[in-house]
């Protein structure tokens, strides 16, 4: 459990498929130029961020305050995988005697920006423990959990791999 990442549990509440993909090295995402667009995103705003950004483990954290350990989205199009996220990072940051408040700060295309406050209660923990127990069960299947499709699949860089 303690090489699951962001990305890896993100992907547990975007599909399972994926995750199990992507956690056994079989990476399309190199392909896909919506992926490209949001590494170059991302490399620009951690050029602007280098010094807040904190590696803890195998996780990098945007920026940590006083108050908050601080995760940048560029869309809110899936709140409940960043909610996940970012308990996982609260709770390795909790690991090390650090205890911070999550915040989710949503910068969207239109330049508003959101944020959403997640807090590391016992019944999270509880159910953080769960995911990180069924994330280790499922990429250590022999095969991936068969796709199901849906919507966002049309921009997944997996999609020729789960549907043609």
């Amino acid at each position: 459990m303690n090489n699951i990442t962001g990305t890896l549990i993100s992907y547990y509440f975007i599909c399972k498929t994926k995750l199990w993909l992507h956690a056994n090295r079989i990476n399309l995402e190199d392909n896909s130029e919506d992926v490209r667009i949001g590494k170059v995103l991302h490399e620009i705003s951690e050029e602007k961020a280098k010094k807040a950004e904190v590696k803890i483990d195998n996780v990098k954290i945007d920026k940590i305050t006083k108050e908050y350990l601080v995760e940048l989205k560029k869309s809110d199009s899936d709140p409940e995988a960043v909610k996940w996220q970012v308990l996982l990072y609260l709770y390795k940051l909790k690991g090390k005697g650090i205890e911070r408040k999550g915040k989710v700060e949503y910068n969207e295309k239109n330049h508003n920006t959101k944020s959403e406050i997640i807090e590391l209660d016992d019944a999270n923990e509880k159910e953080l423990l769960s995911v990180l127990e069924a994330i280790t069960t499922l990429i250590t299947l022999p095969t991936p959990p068969l796709p199901k499709f849906e919507n966002k699949c049309k921009k997944c860089a997996y999609f020729d791999y789960c549907f043609i």
